[in-house]
């Protein structure tokens, strides 16, 4: 449900914008050196989004098939190094740019509408998800950054969410990747599960999208499995999903800070800026699209290039990932995010039980 030398992060060799030592062969400007690489990812981007025409490939975010075509493309083909500087590029800016845009589908009203006690209940299960996953991740002996990648992931909104945290847990290409492979198989797993279970667990429409939206990972994946109840579940599950969008900015933020303040950090406290610049945009546009009207064929377009955006960014990420790498992270990681699968379906629905 996305990103500059005033980034938090602690910059990667793959991860800086192109510089003098990283312009790609036969680019005298950097910003011309860029360009190779963009056009490699917005090629890949554009397949995702005809692969999605494939039958049964719908149900699959572009996002999600963008970055597992770049991957494929790059232990299969090869990265040219020509295109090295543009990948960064889209690694960064090009996805926190995105992450700002994402605030065009949300206003205060939207979330007012899902009603206090449900954003309670949001609210509650991201911060018992996070913790728990964390805890979790503790005594798995997965590494730090994948699991809060994971807890982000899980807790929040699949995908944008985990690409979000990044920017500040600063994991690798791989742990990215992984984290956004647990992401797209569980909430899969729960986006055909849920409504199977809806008749088990005698759950109401107004329960069941409840239920759906704030647990299922990707917003696309909470889309398909609410509306499987009706049009009221739907609505609900979508607008539940939307509110535990908005949570990104804080918890983002959160991180940083803790980042900031954990002991013996690497990250220039100088230069840097307490909070993320991408997340106070994020924040500037939500509350710019609850205060003006913005016409409906216009935040349509706007959702289209933010998903476009975000696609590139990943299919950069995907242009980076190395399958070696990431089959020696283990199963350990898996078994994490089935974990937190499992908690927060199982904590959102009890708290559904007691307060819905």
């Amino acid at each position: 449900m996305t990103i500059t030398t005033d980034d938090l992060s602690t910059p990667r060799a793959v991860a800086v914008g192109p510089t003098r030592a990283t312009q790609a062969p036969g680019f005298s400007s950097p910003a011309l050196a860029v360009l190779p690489g963009l056009a490699v990812a917005t090629a890949i981007a554009v397949g995702a989004y005809l692969a999605r025409r494939i039958p049964g490939m719908a149900t699959f975010s572009p996002m999600i098939l963008a970055i597992l075509i770049g991957m494929a493309f790059h232990n299969i083909v090869g990265t040219p190094s020509i295109a090295r500087p543009g990948i960064a590029f889209g690694m960064r800016r090009l996805l926190r740019i995105a992450i700002v845009l994402l605030g065009f589908q949300l206003t205060a009203a939207q979330i007012a509408a899902v009603g206090g006690r449900a954003l309670l209940i949001v609210a509650a299960t991201l911060v018992a998800t996070f913790v728990f996953t964390v805890y979790a991740g503790r005594a798995l002996g997965v590494d730090r950054k994948l699991t809060e990648l994971i807890a982000a992931g899980t807790s929040i909104c699949g995908a944008s969410a985990i690409v979000a945290t990044n920017t500040v847990t600063d994991g690798s290409d791989e742990d990215v990747t992984y984290a956004i492979a647990c992401v797209t198989v569980f909430g899969s797993i729960a986006m055909f599960g849920y409504p199977v279970l809806q008749h088990l667990l005698h759950l109401d429409p107004r329960a069941y999208g409840l239920w759906s939206g704030a647990s299922i990972h990707e917003i696309a994946q909470v889309v398909a499995a609410a509306f499987q109840n009706g049009q009221r579940a739907g609505e609900l599950g979508t607008m539940t999903k939307l509110a535990r969008v908005m949570l990104l900015a804080p918890t983002v933020l959160a991180l940083s800070i803790k980042a900031r303040l954990s002991p013996g950090s690497t990250r220039v406290r100088a230069v840097s800026p307490p909070v993320p610049w991408f997340v106070l945009g994020f924040i500037a546009v939500v509350a710019a699209n609850s205060a003006i009207s913005i016409p409906a064929d216009a935040r349509d377009v706007i959702a289209t290039v933010t998903t476009f955006l975000l696609s590139v960014a990943l299919a950069a990420m995907g242009l980076e990932t190395d399958i070696v790498k990431l089959y020696a992270r283990g199963f350990r990681p898996a078994i994490l995010g089935a974990a937190a699968f499992l908690f927060i379906a199982a904590f959102s629905l009890t708290l559904i039980k007691l307060m819905g």
